[in-house]
């Protein structure tokens, strides 16, 4: 079976032809050896709490002897709580996967007395090793009378005398075959049942001592839908682009070559000829205001010819010169690829704007797998995403696609930005 828990496991027909009836038997027997020492520890320490409990049931007050040992049970419960119950917790999600195979992490152990006190999972570690000492005798001591009512049903023809099973009497030999058999056909139900015992233990064990899980689970939520944000961002982008360059910018074109025949067509000395003039040269800038436009949104390059391309035209607008090293075996992602470039574009800006350089350079590697971009600059370096450098900005969306953004810039500099992202098949 394919099945990474016993709880999937007790829905399948077949769960008694697999190894998890065995892994069940062994997880129980193993939790009856831990829980042996607590449930001692535990009882002693209670003991005079229960004594002097009983007294004051029955109207009188305990002997200051009790109150007392009381006091001192007290006060070794509350200390050796926490010092017991964190060991066990690491000893339990270890054991746990003997019959749940999905990780279980916990938290690190806290560097002071105050953090441990203060955090969370100490006291959920504390609540479990509890529930475990006080739950576990009669559960197991059932568990106990079951398993050995059911070995004697099955040995009842082997066995020599009378037994007494409440008001009934087995005797053994022949007579006691209609026991053996129910004892056999008893069988498969006492393994599912040490199994449902074995997956709710599993159960209460995940939720104490896998709080970090519901964590992890709604991070990876939250990054999930950050990342399909990122994606609906660069699809209405690529929309908007494309809108523009087949709308606005094709309307406009004509427009101004409309314009221009017209003023070819007027006489110079005209009093429209003034006018037209204007307008004609208006509408040329707007046509390079809306070219510069749309290759902000997504630069054509980049689209047709892959990111190398896209940086190097990027190099040679750029103010200060700019070397570019590409070696990329396999083209990444749409989405991907468009961070990277977006990423480079912000940081040769501010690379112009902030950090007074003479050169730059842009090393690009891609093998499929991921990209890493790394851009440096011989500036004066000291950037700092708190002064609206746009390195927020940048790291967010690097975040989004799944990444990770890395800064040197010491004072004085050189400054390194490094970005590294996964390419997802």
């Amino acid at each position: 079976m394919s099945t990474t828990s016993l709880t999937e496991s007790l829905r399948d027909r077949r769960y008694l032809l697999t190894s998890w009836p065995w892994r069940s038997g062994i997880f129980l027997a193993s939790t009856a050896v831990i829980a042996a020492p607590l449930s001692f520890g535990l009882t002693l320490l209670l003991l005079p709490l229960l004594v002097a409990a009983r007294r004051l049931v029955n109207g009188d007050l305990p002997s200051p002897a009790v109150i007392f040992l009381v006091v001192v049970g007290g006060v070794l419960l509350a200390v050796s709580a926490p010092l017991v119950a964190l060991p066990v917790a690491v000893l339990e999600r270890r054991r746990l996967r003997l019959v749940d195979r999905r990780p279980l992490r916990g938290g690190g152990l806290p560097r002071d007395l105050a953090s441990l006190l203060r955090d969370e999972a100490t006291w959920r570690a504390v609540l479990y090793t509890t529930l475990l000492a006080l739950l576990a005798p009669p559960i197991f001591f059932g568990a106990f009378v079951a398993l050995l009512a059911e070995v004697l049903m099955i040995a009842s023809p082997f066995g020599i005398g009378t037994w007494q099973f409440g008001t009934y009497e087995v005797h053994g030999g022949p007579r006691s075959i209609p026991f053996c058999l129910a004892g056999l056909v008893l069988a498969p139900a006492l393994l599912y049942l040490a199994g449902a015992l074995a997956a709710g233990h599993a159960l209460l064990a995940r939720r104490l001592l896998g709080a970090g899980d519901q964590l992890r689970d709604q991070l990876s939520e939250v990054s999930q839908s950050r990342a399909r944000l990122a994606d609906a961002f660069d699809a209405e982008r690529r929309r908007i682009e494309r809108d523009l360059h087949d709308g606005a910018q094709h309307r406009l074109t004509s427009l101004t070559l409309q314009l221009g025949m017209a003023r070819l067509d007027l006489p110079e000395d005209s009093p429209a000829a003034g006018p037209l003039g204007l307008a004609h040269t208006q509408a040329k800038e707007l046509m390079v205001v809306l070219r510069d436009l749309v290759h902000g949104i997504r630069p054509q390059v980049l689209t047709d010819l892959g990111l190398p391309a896209a940086l190097r035209e990027l190099a040679a607008s750029s103010p200060a010169p700019v070397t570019v090293e590409a070696q990329i075996t396999a083209r990444p992602p749409e989405s991907i690829e468009t961070t990277a470039y977006f990423v480079a574009a912000e940081a040769l800006t501010n690379i112009a704007k902030h950090a007074h350089a003479t050169e730059a350079r842009v090393r690009v590697n891609g093998d499929g797998t991921r990209i890493e971009l790394e851009i440096e600059d011989n500036g004066r370096g000291g950037a700092d995403p708190s002064k609206g450098s746009g390195l927020t900005g940048l790291a967010d969306r690097v975040a989004a696609a799944g990444g990770r953004l890395l800064l040197a810039s010491p004072a004085g500099g050189p400054t390194l930005l490094r970005v590294e992202l996964p390419c997802p098949r």
